[in-house]
């Protein structure tokens, strides 16, 4: 009987609500060929909580390491790669010593929030040789695979034009508002934060990237002042403990949700991270309402619609061409992050296709079944992480250079709203190959 090869090793840095869908998916599904060796966090309390979890899901326990530990927990733990789950604006410090340690890297997006953490970022790999994967679902839910299929058969012809609009509803929309998103330095925004997802499927579909952007940007809904302008003058700053908060809608009560709970509220001692702030306090610093114009390298134009208390979540994308049009409609069941089963978060309601081709009638098209969370890809991408590795015909992988093309948008978008002017993408950071 053949030896069985030696399983893969993966180390998580960060264990808040992401990380558990990296560490349940090796525990589980994965567990012939891969298997976790550490767990490294800011916060005891929340190593504590992942490797109950993984205990629970049949996965023996594993060494736990602060932040300030991290390379002990590589040089001891030896991870063939190392999984990045923290906050958005220290993901460039572990993807990097990651690196310098002999470790493959797989990061959650946004890869980073800015320029220079990217260009650090492009030192390590080329240093080391190492390899970074940036982990964009999106690309692998069953229609927006479709979408690719449609356009790389020039379905339409040449993509002159496209219409992209992204709706967050005020449940999922909302919950940025409560967590550490708020702060613009955390996270770089929504239009790096959320819309790294949306603009790197532009990037994927047209197999382009942007060379410019002119954008627009306000925060119109969340936040105390707009609160005030529509007449409320009852404020708390975190639901634990008000009274207030208890007729307010968008309040989110952790006790009430096991999860949040015991990653949140229990571990609040450590590290004074309140997970239930109101939407409606002071101290947010992003945007909740932008709207882009974005040129492309390849002479297409898009048009960008990012709205973060709509009544419904999803998005509706319209491509022009030379022979026709392109209409989708994907409507996604709202949630908030960790606030239930993961596996639905972002799942598919609905999802249309319809294709117009000039002086023809318009057609549906058949989209596979997606299930799973945000719109079916969760799954698929598990499978390209963790998976018997196989040929993919739609060269779905993220590596770092496609990480940076995606935030690179959102960049210029956060610097032409500051100074109100057109930006160049170049200017900012030209992104090899």
């Amino acid at each position: 009987m053949a030896e069985q090869p030696p399983k893969k090793r993966y180390a998580i840095v960060g264990t808040g609500g992401r990380s558990y869908f990296f560490y349940s998916a090796i525990a589980t599904t994965y567990s012939s060929t891969s298997c976790i060796v550490g767990l490294c966090d800011t916060n005891q309390t929340r190593l504590n909580y992942a490797n109950t979890n993984l205990v629970s899901l049949g996965h023996a326990a594993v060494p736990t390491f602060l932040a300030s530990d991290f390379d002990a927990m590589i040089t001891t733990t030896k991870p063939d790669e190392v999984i990045v789950t923290t906050i958005d604006r220290t993901h460039h410090i572990y993807i990097i010593r990651a690196l310098e340690l002999g470790c493959k890297v797989i990061t959650e997006k946004p890869m980073t929030i800015d320029a220079p953490r990217c260009l650090d970022i492009f030192g390590a790999v080329d240093r080391t040789g190492g390899s970074v994967r940036v982990t964009f679902n999106y690309r692998y839910a069953p229609h927006n695979t479709k979408i690719y299929e449609l356009l790389r058969s020039r379905a339409i012809g040449t993509v002159t034009s496209v219409h992209f609009e992204w709706m967050l509803n005020t449940s999922h929309g909302a919950d940025y508002f409560r967590r550490w998103h708020r702060d613009k330095k955390n996270s770089g925004g929504l239009l790096v934060h959320k819309s790294t997802h949306h603009f790197d499927l532009v990037n994927f579909w047209l197999q382009t990237r942007p060379l410019s952007v002119y954008a627009q940007g306000d925060l119109k809904f969340y936040g105390k002042e707009n609160a005030e302008r529509r007449g409320t003058t009852q404020f708390y700053h975190r639901t634990r403990g008000s009274e207030v908060a208890k007729s307010d809608p968008f309040a989110l009560d952790l006790e009430t949700v096991p999860t949040l709970k015991a990653l949140y509220l229990d571990a609040e001692h450590e590290d004074a991270y309140y997970r239930d702030q109101s939407v409606f306090s002071d101290g947010i610093s992003i945007e909740d309402t932008m709207n882009l114009l974005v040129r492309y390298r390849n002479g297409a134009v898009m048009t960008y619609s990012l709205t973060a208390y709509a009544p419904w979540e999803g998005f509706r994308v319209n491509f022009n061409g030379t022979g026709g049009r392109i209409e989708v409609e994907v409507v996604e069941n709202s949630y908030v992050n960790s606030g239930g089963d993961q596996s639905l978060e972002g799942s598919l309601d609905r999802s249309s296709i319809l294709l117009r081709p000039l002086f023809e009638k318009p057609r549906e098209v058949e989209i596979p079944d997606a299930k799973g969370a945000h719109g079916g890809g969760d799954g698929v991408l598990l499978n390209d992480l963790f998976g018997e590795p196989v040929s993919d015909e739609y060269m779905r992988a993220a590596s770092h250079i496609d990480g940076a093309a995606s935030i690179l948008t959102g960049i210029a978008a956060n610097r032409s709203i500051a100074t109100g002017q057109v930006v160049f993408v170049d200017d900012i950071l030209k992104v090899p190959g």
